[in-house]
Parts: structure tokens; C-alpha cells; sequence
């Protein structure tokens, strides 16, 4: 007898700082850990299996990430009922947003998605404490002006190489990014929050190990002179050569959304 199916997305956010990142991992906490282990709890002897839409770093948050359930022979009766009892179960820096059945057909890791990615920042002077969960902090006083002007070159297709962690060179790094810009913060707000902060706001379809975040290692060496806007053209050029030496810290990253299309 052939075990029977069902299907569902849910839909999840989670404040990355204490985690170990996604993926499951011996010895440490991660989101994937937990999440199934509450599932575990609440669905009792009912089996199951989740996977990811893809992997956040350790320190990553997530406004609106992605996971599939597959539950096998007994199908969930009410999704607000079950969502209840998952929210009530799961740590506190863990939330589910929404639930919907999809059929077999659907993928969550193949399927075409765009992300969209935030890396939150403010610059000239050290902030709150209580910011370092979602806000990076450079100290250094940075040219805002021409990093806008840098992040709008990684628009487009091109060779992202450079803006990959360990990059070989058996690897395939053509990637399109159909937006990349700086605007001023209005979407994360504290009353301990600096006057004045950043966010880099990226959408693609697919991103690399660390490259957003190389991305704006690469804008905050533009904003201290280190680094020019050709040197960033140069960098996306299908013989570039240039491995990028700065990484920006993680828990300024977000990601913000994943829209299936």
C-alpha cells in the first residue's frame, strides 16, 4: 500500500541572531532544527517532511521566507487551527504567517521565485545596542551618494564570480539581478533606531553563497574611497579575475520576501 500525500507552503519569518542559520546542523540551533522539532511536538505520530525554498546564513533574519510541508496519509483539516497551535509551540523569535495547500506539481526549491533581500545599515557613528540584531553599524563616515550609484551597476546580467564565497573555477556565476539600489530606511523602525539608516534592496531569482553581502562589502569599500565605480564594473566582466576580500556582517541581512511565480 502506497502512502498517500498532501501538500502545503507555509509561509515564515524569523529573527536570525541567535541561530546557526537554516540548515540543520549538529550541535547547534538552527531554524530547520527548530521548526521541525515543533512539528514533531504538534502533529504527535503523523509523519512528515519539510524542506526550504534555500538557505539564510547563521545571523539572518528573514521577514518572509518559505518552507514545504509534505504530510503523509493525514491531510491537515483547519490550516487556522493548525497555525494557532504551530505559533503557540515555536520560539518566540520564530513566527508562521500563512499556510495554503499546493498540489504535487509544485516544487519549492525548483520553482521559479524571486527573493528579495534587504541588508539594513547606518554609518558614521555606533548605535543602540538593541540594533545589532537587523541594523549593521560602519563607523566610518561612507560616501552614501556613490554607493547609490555603485549598487545600481549590479543591475542586470553579468558574471558574479567575484561575489561568491570560495568561488571555483567549475562553478556557473552569470546571474541576473533585476534590482539593486540604497534607499533611505523607512521600513525598519525603533524608537531606538539611529535618525538616519540605509537599506540595499536586491530582487533576483537566484543568489550565491554570501553574495549579497559581498555585494555590499564591495558598496561600503566604494563609500570609503576604497574602491572605485570602474572597479566594480571590472569586477562583473566575464574574465574578471578579482576575488572580493571584504564581507559584510550578517546581521544586516533580511530576507524580506520570496514571490513564487
Amino acid at each position: 500500500m502506497f502512502d498517500k500525500r498532501f501538500y502545503y507552503l507555509i509561509k515564515i519569518q524569523y529573527l536570525g541572531y541567535r541561530f546557526h542559520g537554516w540548515q540543520k546542523q549538529p550541535d547547534v540551533k538552527t531554524i530547520h532544527l527548530m521548526i521541525d522539532r515543533t512539528l514533531k511536538y504538534i502533529l504527535k505520530d503523523v509523519r512528515f517532511k519539510t524542506l526550504g525554498a534555500g538557505r539564510t546564513d547563521a545571523m539572518v533574519s528573514a521577514n518572509e521566507a518559505a518552507l514545504e510541508l509534505f504530510i503523509y496519509n493525514e491531510p491537515l483539516i483547519d490550516f487556522d487551527a493548525f497555525l494557532n497551535l504551530f505559533n503557540h509551540n515555536l520560539p518566540q523569535d520564530i513566527r508562521a504567517l500563512s499556510i495554503k495547500e499546493v498540489d504535487k506539481a509544485f516544487n519549492i526549491i525548483q520553482d521559479s521565485k524571486l527573493k528579495e533581500y534587504h541588508y539594513v545599515f547606518s554609518q558614521g557613528k555606533k548605535n543602540h545596542p538593541f540594533c545589532a540584531p537587523i541594523l549593521t553599524t560602519i563607523l566610518e563616515p561612507l560616501n552614501i551618494s556613490l554607493m547609490k550609484e555603485g549598487a545600481k551597476l549590479f543591475e542586470g546580467s553579468h558574471n558574479f564570480k567575484t561575489y561568491c564565497y570560495r568561488a571555483t573555477d567549475k562553478g556557473q556565476y552569470f546571474r541576473t539581478i533585476d534590482s539593486s539600489e540604497i534607499i533611505d530606511n523607512n521600513i525598519y523602525t525603533a524608537n531606538f533606531f539611529p535618525e538616519h539608516s540605509y537599506v540595499f534592496k536586491v530582487v533576483g531569482k537566484g543568489f550565491m553563497r554570501n553574495q549579497i553581502r559581498l555585494m555590499f562589502g564591495c558598496l561600503i569599500k566604494l563609500g570609503r574611497g576604497e574602491v572605485t565605480l570602474d572597479y566594480i564594473e571590472n569586477t562583473l566582466q566575464q574574465d574578471s579575475t578579482e576575488v572580493m576580500d571584504y564581507i559584510a556582517p550578517a546581521s544586516g541581512l533580511i530576507l524580506h520576501s520570496v514571490n513564487f511565480q
